[in-house]
């Protein structure tokens, strides 16, 4: 019997995520998957995910029985889904998770491998070791949590040494969860029409255009086909609710793929908006997202070389970035990411910020922003180019929050939390979000 479909897109979306650096979350909603039943859907993005939060853990366990270094890797990724499922799956039977992940090595062509699977995890599936779930932290510090909760331990020794331990742990708790879906509602018939739909929904923790998913596949919906609500987390939210309304003239630096623009247009239906984006292909997909009557224009351009002599009233600076701040719903970058490209983001980032500075307008303003919960790109980048720029000050993002909650846009009770110094910035684990960095720069 071949692999299920679920398994078998499981693996095929591993084996991508491993060999070309791809992203789970964008495979797993990708066409090549759209028409995989709804159950087998949900048990592919399980595996998916599951296997790229807890990936330390079930190499610890495989490489009992054997050497990683010199299996293929059709074999790893094989292996890997069979200890999940024996792990973190109590409703599917061993036997047949250990069936599956041998018929994955013969579909791969690795035919000859087969009987080792089958052999490693008969073992594996008779050690209670690694058929139960881990033990909770017994030595608190930053090696255990790294050890418990599946993280790099220079990563968690990072966080802990800049957040504290106790909000490091939390901010690893988080990680291995599954974060709920959040919307932005675009017109006032959207609730409606999605709870007619079959949509489950609660209000947002932050906005008062947020809800939660608590049942439905939202993407199945007509109001998400004609853009009446948008799938984006309540912090990418606020990043753009930063920008405020009343702009006649916007810039979007890092654009695609367009939620932020998008929600920008809608704050400011008269002004245009320049989208820039350095990929022409994200570009085009970006573009498609738009609806007709927003005024958004799309350029295909690196922001480090802006194509532009206009000045700006407002600038968003949403850099690319480390997105160790959404390390739950990316769970692959932390496998991926190494000290040393902290440094080689800063100066990208550097040179974006520098980029889009020049083109704002005397009193405008430019919103820098990150999904990182680094300083190198957040603090040190926002004080560099204040060192090189005196016409440019720093302000207070407590102010801006104080304007979103007295004016019934922001619903968090308490906007100070949300703060570090005059810099927004929110920590998941801590905050019902991603983790995201923002300061607000004017130009007098």
């Amino acid at each position: 019997m071949p692999a299920s479909p679920a398994r078998a897109a499981a693996f095929d979306i591993l084996l991508r995520v491993e060999r070309e650096s791809s992203y789970a979350s964008e495979l797993l909603h990708s066409a090549t998957y759209e028409n995989l039943s709804t159950p087998d859907h949900a048990l592919t993005t399980e595996l998916v995910m599951g296997v790229l939060r807890w990936r330390s853990l079930l190499d610890d366990a495989i490489s009992r029985d054997s050497s990683l270094k010199k299996l293929d890797l059709e074999v790893l990724i094989a292996l890997r889904l069979g200890l999940y499922q024996f792990r973190y799956l109590d409703r599917i039977p061993n036997r047949a998770a250990l069936h599956e992940s041998v018929e994955l090595v013969k579909r791969a062509r690795k035919r000859s491998a087969a009987p080792f699977v089958n052999a490693v995890l008969r073992k594996l599936s008779n050690d209670p070791l690694c058929s139960s779930l881990p033990s909770v932290v017994s030595d608190f510090s930053p090696q255990a949590v790294a050890a418990a909760y599946a993280h790099p331990a220079w990563l968690v020794e990072r966080w802990t040494k800049q957040y504290g331990l106790e909000v490091a742990e939390r901010i690893c708790v988080h990680n291995q969860t599954l974060p709920p879906t959040a919307l932005r509602l675009r017109t006032l018939e959207a609730e409606s029409e999605l709870i007619a739909e079959g949509i489950s929904l609660t209000p947002g923790n932050l906005l008062s255009s947020a809800r939660r998913v608590t049942s439905g596949n939202v993407t199945k919906t007509q109001s998400f086909r004609s853009a009446h609500v948008v799938i984006q987390d309540e912090a990418s939210q606020l990043i753009a609710a930063l920008v405020g309304p009343g702009n006649a003239r916007i810039l979007d630096c890092c654009a695609a793929p367009g939620g932020k623009a998008l929600a920008i247009a809608d704050q400011n239906p008269d002004a245009t908006i320049a989208a820039v984006e350095i990929h022409p292909h994200r570009a085009r997909m970006m573009q498609k997202r738009f609806p007709a009557p927003t005024k958004i224009r799309t350029f295909v351009a690196d922001a480090r070389q802006l194509p532009l002599t206009a000045r700006f009233d407002r600038i968003l600076a949403d850099v690319p970035c480390s997105g160790t701040g959404t390390l739950a719903r990316n769970p692959e970058i932390k496998w991926r990411l190494q000290p040393q490209h902290l440094n080689e983001l800063q100066d990208r980032q550097l040179a974006i910020l520098r980029s889009a500075i020049a083109h704002l307008a005397p009193g405008g303003r430019a919103i820098y922003s990150t999904c990182s919960l680094e300083k190198e790109e957040n603090e040190e980048v926002v004080e560099q180019v204040l060192k090189e720029d005196p016409s440019l000050s720093l302000l207070d993002c407590r102010t801006e929050l104080d304007r979103l909650r007295s004016t019934g846009i922001l619903t968090w009770p308490d906007p100070t939390s949300l703060t570090h110094g005059p810099f927004l910035r929110t920590i998941p684990g801590i905050h019902p979000c991603d983790g995201f960095f923002a300061s607000v720069l004017e130009r007098r």
